[in-house]
């Protein structure tokens, strides 16, 4: 893997430099042919996407919620990179947290008025801990049986890429070809092919108990595979890792659950993790009250009060965002359970996170989040809100994610200078609604559904 190159906000600021100049030749071409009305057809939130997204000039952050700012302790990481927020610009309210089991680095939290569950808590995974999910992530859960973005298109060895890519530079082995899936693949395998053209976005029905019978059976066809992937050492297809499954199985062609491959393993750390951020919590602050309104919660009506016993967090994925990655505006739809805290984990270098509203037309907020802070998103408001990740801050790893006399790590602050790794875990199902059995036809469908209310 290619030793990272970054440059710093300050070089992109110098007219004299080659990193201006570099970045005002690519701005040039790339908007030579936009018209002078685009601007005008782009909703609040994707005019949010564009700003933060630029590369010239790097974006103003001075409108961004940094809490890393107001805590001392975290100066020499808020430095870094040159990229530092506001820690006053954004309406929210601090919150003291619980005294939940097991390490925190932090005491206190923030929720904003103007999105009801939303929760933010800054530095709450200690130092070594971030450093154990780190190792989880590249080594444990980017590996066989879980599956990544690139097992579509590539025989990945089982032992995962990750631990290919160590072996390699522990001269344990040679770097060998791995091949790609369309030259191994069995003749007449079923799959669901891409059509031709530009992408196309995909608006998957939200899901429900209503309709999760229907949502169940339908058809999930694996991906083809690239028929123009070639044979690649494990150095050049580390950067290409995106995601790797978590829990449930997520078909990314449907945006839907394919439960028929039942229910993967969730590592008790994450399971940890996840648990304490959400006993942390005092819910009875966040939603009661006679000025909140966070949204329709269902025929059950608010399960809040019972989140520190019944809260299960059983699928999700884990996200590895190179520098120039985004993820764009987008709704999480496919969980039974909607209203739940989808509990998502920051590591690596820091990143633009946007929150609006249930529809591109909100203005969102924008919160700098960094390796350590943790989001929760929860209630009907917050968790059918559109959300994104328009921007991954280059330089802003911060130290204690370094070697430093650590030999052994030393290749993960390598990959970890140019990028940012998310672990986004939920809970599917609301609270008495069990799926018990799918099975499994010949060909690869669902053939029975069987869900129990208790």
């Amino acid at each position: 893997m290619p030793a990272p190159t970054t440059c710093s906000p300050a070089d992109l600021h110098d007219p004299t430099s080659a990193a201006y100049k570099k970045a005002r030749r690519l701005h040039l071409k790339t908007t030579r042919n936009r018209s002078d009305h685009a601007e005008a057809d782009w909703t609040p939130f994707r005019a949010a996407e564009k700003k933060y997204k630029a590369r010239f000039p790097p974006p103003d952050l001075s409108h961004v919620l940094d809490t890393a700012a107001l805590d001392p302790s975290r100066s020499e990481e808020v430095s870094r990179g040159g990229w530092r927020g506001s820690g006053s610009t954004i309406v929210c309210r601090e919150i003291e947290l619980e005294c939940a089991e097991g390490p925190s680095e932090s005491t206190k939290g923030y929720v904003f008025p103007s999105t009801p569950g939303l929760v933010l808590l800054p530095s709450f995974v200690p130092h070594e801990e971030q450093r154990r999910l780190v190792r989880w992530a590249l080594c444990d859960q980017a590996r066989h049986p879980n599956e990544t973005n690139l097992d579509t298109h590539y025989v990945l060895p089982e032992d995962g890429l990750w631990n290919r890519y160590l072996d390699v530079h522990r001269s344990a082995r040679e770097d060998d070809y791995i091949q790609p899936r369309a030259s191994s693949s069995e003749p007449g395998t079923e799959t669901q092919c891409e059509p031709p053209g530009p992408r196309k976005l995909i608006s998957n029905e939200a899901a429900g108990k209503d309709n999760f019978s229907a949502l169940s059976t339908t058809s999930k066809l694996p991906p083809a595979p690239s028929p123009t992937a070639h044979p690649a050492p494990a150095s050049t297809l580390v950067p290409k890792l995106r995601w790797a499954n978590i829990g449930w199985s997520y078909h990314w062609g449907t945006k839907q659950y394919d439960f028929s491959r039942g229910k993967g393993a969730i590592h008790e750390e994450i399971q940890t993790v996840c648990r304490r951020a959400v006993q942390s919590i005092r819910w009875d602050e966040i939603f009661h009250g006679p000025d909140v309104d966070s949204g329709d919660w269902g025929d059950g009506g608010p399960d809040w009060d019972t989140w520190h016993e019944t809260y299960e967090p059983d699928a999700g994925i884990v996200n590895f965002y190179q520098t120039k990655d985004t993820l764009m505006a987008h709704v999480d739809r496919s969980e039974v359970c909607a209203t739940s805290p989808l509990v998502s984990i920051s590591l690596g270098c820091a990143a633009i996170f946007l929150i609006g509203g249930l529809t591109r037309d909100v203005e969102p907020t924008a919160i700098l989040l960094r390796s350590g802070d943790v989001v929760i998103m929860s209630g009907p408001a917050c968790r059918r809100a559109y959300h994104g990740v328009p921007r991954i801050l280059e330089g802003t790893l911060p130290p204690h994610l370094e070697a430093g006399v650590d030999a052994g790590w030393q290749l993960y602050e390598e990959y970890l200078h140019s990028a940012r790794i998310n672990v986004n875990v939920r809970q599917v199902f609301p609270r008495g609604f069990v799926p018990s059995e799918v099975g499994q036809s010949a060909q690869g469908k669902p053939t029975r559904t069987d869900v129990q209310f208790a």
